[in-house]
This record gives C-alpha cells, sequence and structure tokens, in this order.
C-alpha cells in the first residue's frame, strides 16, 4: 500500500470513528432542560433526540413517552440521579462510556424513593446501577449491552449497597452480570436475561427474593455467595455451560429456600458448598433438575439440607460429590427419581423400597479430576460393573430417599393445606 492509500484508509477511518461518536446534528442539550424544570414537575420530552450526560439533582419526573432518545457522547454515564424522588419514564438512552472502572453506565442512580419503567437502554456499557440506592422500583426496562466479548462488558444491573429495592419484569441482553453486592432485603421478579456470564450474581447480600425469572444461555445461572435467608422461587435457569456451567450455585447461605425452579441443560444443576460448621438449614423443594450433565453436586462438609418432592430426570450424572462425606447429612424424601430401580406393588405412587446412591468405582473421576475424560466410557462403566460384582473397595453412600415418589404420585407436600 502507498503512503498516500495508507493516509486516505487512516483518514477514512479516524472519520467514521468521528462520526460514531458525533451527537445527533438536531439534538438539544438535556441538562438545560432539566435545570429550568420546577422541583416535583414533570419534564415532559417531545420526540427527538437529546444530548448526555445529564444530572438529576432534585425530585421529579422526566418522561419521554417512549420517543424521546438521549444519547451519550461516549465518556462516563448517560444519565445519573443524585435526588430522591425522581422518576424515569418512557426513555431511550443511547451510548454511555466504556470504563469498568469508572462504571460507565445507562443509567445511575443514587438516593431513594425512584421509579425507573418503560426505558429502553442500547450500546451500554452497565445498564442501570443503583449506587447506594433504597426503596425504588425498576420495572418493564430493556437493556442490550455493548457488543464485547462477554468478560469485558459491564453488568446489565448493578446494586451496590442497594436495600428495599423491586426489580421486575425487565428484559436484560448481551451483558456481563446482574450483581448485588452489599445489598440486602431486595426483590427480583419476573426478569429475563440471555447472553451473559453470570444470570445473577450475588454477594454479600441476605434475605433476597429472587422469584419467576428466566435466564437462558449465560456461562452459570444463579451464584450465591455468602447471602443468608435467600429465597429462589419459580425460576427458569438454562443452557449453562461455561465459567463453571452451573444452573444454582450456593456458597455458605444458611436458612434459605430454593424451591419450584426449572434447571435445564446445564453442567451442574445444582451445586452446594456447605460451611464446615453445618450451621444453618436449606430447603430444597420442588425441583426439577433435566438434561444436565450433573444433576446435583456437593462440595464441603456434611451439609444440613432437606431435600422434599424434587424431580430429576435424563442427568447424565443424577449426583455427584467431591469427596467421601460430602452432602451426607442431607435428609430426603419424596423425590422422583427417573433411574429408581424398585417397585410399587400396591400401587400407592410410592417406591416400595427406598432410592439410595451408592458410588462405587464411578466416583473415580470425582475424585481425580483427570479421569473425568473417561466418565461414562465402556472402560469405566467395565470397572464399575466388576466392582458392583466382587467389591475390592466399600462404596460411599451420597444420598438415602426412604420415600422415592413415582411419576405421577401425590406427596404429602403436594396435598397439604
Amino acid at each position: 500500500m502507498s503512503r498516500a492509500a495508507a493516509a486516505a484508509f487512516t483518514l477514512a477511518g479516524l472519520c467514521a470513528a468521528a462520526a460514531a461518536i458525533a451527537p445527533p446534528p438536531s439534538a438539544r442539550a438535556l441538562q438545560p432542560l432539566i435545570d429550568a424544570t420546577p422541583t416535583g414537575a414533570t419534564l415532559s420530552l417531545p420526540a427527538g433526540d437529546y444530548l448526555g450526560p445529564a444530572t438529576i439533582g432534585k425530585p421529579m419526573v422526566l418522561d419521554g413517552a417512549g420517543v424521546a432518545r438521549i444519547v451519550g457522547d461516549g465518556h462516563g454515564s448517560v444519565l445519573a440521579v443524585r435526588a430522591d424522588g425522581v422518576t424515569l419514564r418512557g426513555l431511550r438512552i443511547e451510548r454511555s462510556g466504556d470504563s469498568t472502572d469508572r462504571i460507565d453506565a445507562g443509567i445511575v442512580l443514587q438516593g431513594r424513593g425512584h421509579v425507573v419503567e418503560h426505558n429502553a437502554l442500547d450500546d451500554v456499557l452497565f445498564g442501570i446501577h443503583l449506587q447506594g440506592t433504597n426503596d425504588s422500583l425498576v420495572r418493564n426496562n430493556r437493556v442490550h449491552g455493548k457488543a464485547l466479548a462477554p468478560g469485558l462488558r459491564g453488568d446489565a444491573l448493578r446494586l451496590w449497597n442497594a436495600r428495599r429495592n423491586r426489580i421486575e419484569d425487565n428484559a436484560f441482553e448481551r451483558a456481563r452480570d446482574l450483581t448485588l453486592i452489599n445489598s440486602p432485603d431486595n426483590r427480583l421478579a419476573g426478569n429475563r436475561f440471555r447472553d451473559g456470564r453470570y444470570g445473577l450474581h450475588v454477594v454479600f447480600s441476605p434475605r433476597l427474593a429472587a422469584e419467576r425469572n428466566r435466564l437462558e444461555h449465560t456461562g452459570t445461572g444463579i451464584v450465591v455467595l455468602y447471602s443468608p435467608q435467600l429465597v429462589l422461587r419459580g425460576n427458569r435457569v438454562a443452557h449453562a455451560l461455561t465459567d463453571g456451567g452451573a444452573g444454582i450455585v450456593l456458597k455458605e447461605s444458611d436458612d434459605s429456600t430454593v424451591e419450584g425452579n426449572e434447571v435445564l441443560h446445564c453442567a451442574v444443576g445444582l451445586k452446594l458448598d456447605t460451611p464446615v460448621e453445618g450451621r444453618g438449614s436449606l430447603v430444597v423443594r420442588g425441583n426439577h433438575f433435566a438434561h444436565n450433565i450433573v444433576g446435583l453436586f456437593f462440595y464441603g462438609e456434611a451439609g444440613a439440607g432437606q431435600f422434599d418432592d424434587n424431580r430429576f430426570s435424563h442427568n447424565l450424572t443424577t449426583v455427584a460429590i467431591s469427596a467421601p462425606g460430602a452432602g451426607s447429612a442431607h435428609r430426603w424424601r419424596g423425590n422422583q427419581w427417573d433411574e429408581y430401580q424398585g417397585l410399587d406393588l400396591d400401587r400407592n405412587g410410592i417406591g416400595d423400597t427406598p432410592h439410595e446412591v451408592l458410588l462405587w468405582a464411578d466416583r473415580i473421576w470425582m475424585e481425580r479430576p483427570m479421569a473425568t475424560f473417561f466418565r461414562n466410557s465402556p472402560a469405566l462403566e467395565l470397572l464399575d460393573l466388576l466392582e458392583r460384582l466382587a467389591p475390592f473397595t466399600s462404596p460411599v453412600r451420597v444420598l438415602h430417599d426412604p420415600r422415592p415418589r413415582l411419576h405421577g404420585a401425590a406427596t404429602e407436600l403436594e396435598t397439604s393445606p
């Protein structure tokens, strides 16, 4: 390439980049309009483009009716709220900066008592960031992140030191995580998230209620660390196969309930890491784990969980453990196992004999990670069969369900008021 051609090519590239970050020619500055709005009043934006970044420092309503677009300059956050009692409604927000250090976002909230609803955010690094925000409602928004590799993206939703907020019926796509850090007493319900790293990442955030959320095509579904009194109910996690690949991961989150969830086609359906002290309790009830590579994986000490009325179907391995004794203290009752080999001669829908999971030679791949390559191979299956016929080691009992439920059987849980 000649110098002239190279110069022309470089100039064309610079012009294209400049055009990409240039504001729309007819755009109006948004900040003067906000400054001119009286405290507590409503600023209704006519259709058109408005220039960000902008900051709201007083209670007010900013309403775009779905036709007003706020365009950032590609540096920092597009719209920041530094007051109490602000409503953001019907806005199209685009083009945040790309700095994870600054947490460049479409919307940054501080204060309390906000309502953020029916907004559409595109080309933003972080979507909606609640920074020390309390008692606010975020609902029916759509967030679509920047076209970056998952590890380089920001969180579609980020709560830091935020309490008693409701995050409901939002659609998140192409982002890193939905993250809660040091944020107790929040509720996430009816949200959808796909194409991310962690679907829901919860750290030091006790008493979270996460219900009816749908997380699909993320590296890992729901990860909860050091967050007791959690409720996970009625969620659907599917296709979590990378970055650890578990549908639900719980580590040292005592006194929690995991109920009525559906976990499909993940590397691991439910992964539990129980504290050494074995304190607290965990209720795992009425969930469906299907088509996972491993249905349940127990890591750590004995545990103190109660597993009732769950259904396990078409998992490559139903239960795996990190070492003998892991998960041995969990209590089981009324679960449905597709690998149950007993009979139901009295036809009451309950197996006549208990269901037990014993690990023979098939635990080699659990204790020796290098042997995982041979899992379910003919050689390992043959070794397992020979050991069952003529045991040369004692098997490890992983679980004992005294009343396994057969398909279609009503349990005490289902029939109780």
